[in-house]
């Protein structure tokens, strides 16, 4: 089941010519027909993504008696049944572990999705937090996932699994029957596009990809194209933009800590919120079309005040953007910034987030 899991549609990339590599075990595409004209593609019809790399837990028990509640940043034991909730598993000071969602099935049971490269580590940090008569499994293996995402991608799959898709709210979920396989449907997305995510048994998967796929409106995209998307809508990529030595209020996503109330780091992000923070994020537009990269400095009036975490091409804005890590004072929309990299050096503007504002994430 692993080797299934980690690459369930290898024949399926290669007969398409997908270029494919190898990320901490894992086995992804990172592009079929090209990065740029599938980051376009998502944008104006369909683009399906193999992720089956992501980890999956399952739980079930009392959220407050058995110590899950205080593992996380947001309130999950008010996630309505058939809700999800973005949130963090933090470390005691109040670096973060991963980013995660969680989806309430029922009254007692949980299923949360986590990345891929910090499987392992989430399960026994969440395992060791955990007391009491609960169930924790890990079914990471027995799981695949694809996401279709862009504006036409509710339409297809109404069309394919029934008009009820259409009834999905913003991080809702419903349980189906998908090619005789129990599959749970979400809506949440990672491009800035309406889109769901298809959790199904990896033994269903490779069906589920083809049937997808017959749909003229339906394209497969590689991670290329949606680092690309990511970026532009100014989410954070694990491993890139945040890591253990990053808290949510440094990275810009104190909306998804609740600080009301007890959780794993807390007292080190109120300490944090009370001296002040030494650095934030800062997002960025480059005045041409060169692209910034991981770990370019980033320059103010001559000074070294930060430095790049992400950068692309954005092929719909047309020029470089980039996020990063600065000083508070160079972090002002409408200043200049210069990023450089050895020889290279590129002038800069600092923007709001998101970068692309046209999507149809909530449509």
């Amino acid at each position: 089941m692993e080797e299934m899991k980690k690459v369930p549609l290898f024949s399926d990339h290669q007969r398409l010519g997908a270029q494919m590599a190898l990320f901490g075990g894992w086995v992804m595409p990172i592009q079929y027909e090209g990065i740029l004209s599938e980051s376009k593609w998502c944008r104006e019809s369909a683009s399906l993504f193999d992720i089956s790399h992501m980890g999956e837990f399952y739980f079930k028990g009392d959220v407050e008696a058995s110590g899950l509640e205080r593992l996380f940043s947001c309130d999950i034991a008010k996630i309505p049944v058939g809700r999800g909730r973005y949130g963090f598993l933090l470390n005691d000071a109040g670096g973060i572990v991963d980013d995660l969602i969680i989806f309430r099935l029922s009254c007692d049971e949980f299923m949360i999705v986590v990345n891929a490269a910090t499987t392992e580590k989430d399960f026994q940090v969440i395992l060791s937090g955990l007391h009491g008569d609960s169930i924790f499994t890990d079914i990471s293996a027995a799981t695949a996932k694809l996401d279709l995402q862009g504006p036409k991608s509710r339409e297809v799959l109404a069309e394919l699994f029934g008009e009820s898709i259409r009834q999905c709210p913003y991080f809702g979920f419903s349980k189906m029957d998908l090619f005789g396989s129990e599959a749970l449907v979400s809506r949440t997305g990672y491009t800035g596009e309406l889109g769901y995510e298809i959790y199904l048994k990896s033994d269903s998967v490779a069906e589920c990809w083809r049937r997808l796929l017959q749909d003229e409106r339906v394209k497969p995209a590689g991670l290329g194209a949606r680092d690309i998307l990511r970026l532009e809508m100014g989410y954070s990529l694990y491993g890139s933009d945040i890591d253990e030595s990053t808290t949510p209020l440094e990275a810009g996503l104190g909306q998804f800590v609740d600080l009301s109330r007890d959780f794993v780091g807390r007292d080190a992000l109120l300490g944090q919120q009370q001296q002040g923070l030494a650095r934030i994020r800062v997002a960025f537009r480059v005045n041409s079309r060169r692209s910034p990269r991981h770990d370019y400095q980033i320059f103010r009036a001559g000074a070294r005040v930060g430095h790049v975490t992400s950068g692309v091409f954005s092929p719909i804005l047309g020029c470089g953007i980039g996020v990063g890590f600065v000083s508070p004072e160079a972090a002002l929309p409408g200043l200049s910034l210069e990023i450089r990299h050895e020889t290279t050096s590129m002038a800069a503007t600092v923007v709001r987030l998101p970068f692309y504002t046209e999507g149809s994430l909530r449509d």
